[in-house]
């Protein structure tokens, strides 16, 4: 009876482990960019768009994650989708999520008028994420994941076409308001004007793995001598 009462409390550690460390690789993905002057006259692409980093350590699934604006509204969501049809976001991998549904050619303009004559970086990778325009006089990024928990979510002011994106390389939650200047984390100025990095802010802070699953995991380390022992007896 003791026996089985520490193997259903050792595999009871280790789901419960697991899940605080699926839940952290999840919390690793933050929304490092976000253009609501996208959308506006003279972009040269007319769409808005955020950009999502993994700063973990391992891939982390993003299929059935959902993105509102400042509805904050699970219902009301609209599916992420990844270009090129991968359902995961590598570690240290940035991925822009442009507003509407997949068209080539706003990818294209998106790169003509962002990386110019010498196209985009091989580390480019496009998505979208629905009708939600991001309003230049304010508005937020909510990205919820199949289960409808808020994985990440930022709130941000007034932009323009020339201001800068908002740089969120601190990887914050909650409100933003710092705008991308050139040659700062990355950022650049697009042939319309626009200043950002698109696709290549990668260097935003580790999230690391919660102290209650580090003691988990050591709980675990030390019950299974344990339990070996009980069988061995």
């Amino acid at each position: 009876m003791a026996l089985h009462l520490t193997r259903l409390r050792v595999s009871a550690l280790i789901v419960t482990t697991l899940t605080l460390a699926a839940n952290a690789a999840s919390a690793a993905v933050v929304i490092s960019e976000v253009d609501p002057a996208g959308s506006a006259s003279g972009s040269g692409y007319s769409e808005d768009w955020f950009e999502l980093t993994n700063t973990g350590p391992s891939a982390v699934t993003i299929a059935g994650w959902k993105m509102d604006d400042s509805g904050d509204s699970f219902a009301n969501a609209t599916a992420l989708s990844i270009a090129s049809g991968a359902t995961s976001i590598a570690a240290g991998q940035s991925i822009v999520f442009l507003e509407g549904s997949y068209s080539a050619t706003v990818d294209a303009n998106f790169v003509s008028e962002w990386f110019g004559g010498s196209g985009a970086p091989s580390s480019l990778t496009l998505g979208n994420y629905g009708s939600h325009g991001l309003s230049q006089s304010g508005d937020a990024v909510n990205i919820y994941n199949a289960s409808g928990t808020l994985i990440t979510n930022v709130t941000f002011g007034t932009s323009s076409l020339t201001s800068g994106t908002f740089d969120n390389t601190a990887g914050l939650s909650g409100a933003i308001s710092a705008y991308s200047v050139a040659g700062v984390n990355g950022a650049f100025t697009s042939g319309k004007g626009e200043i950002g990095s698109p696709g290549i802010d990668a260097a935003v802070a580790p999230v690391p793995l919660p102290a209650t699953a580090w003691l988990l995991l050591g709980s675990v380390g030390l019950l299974s001598p344990f339990a070996r022992k009980k069988r061995a007896a």
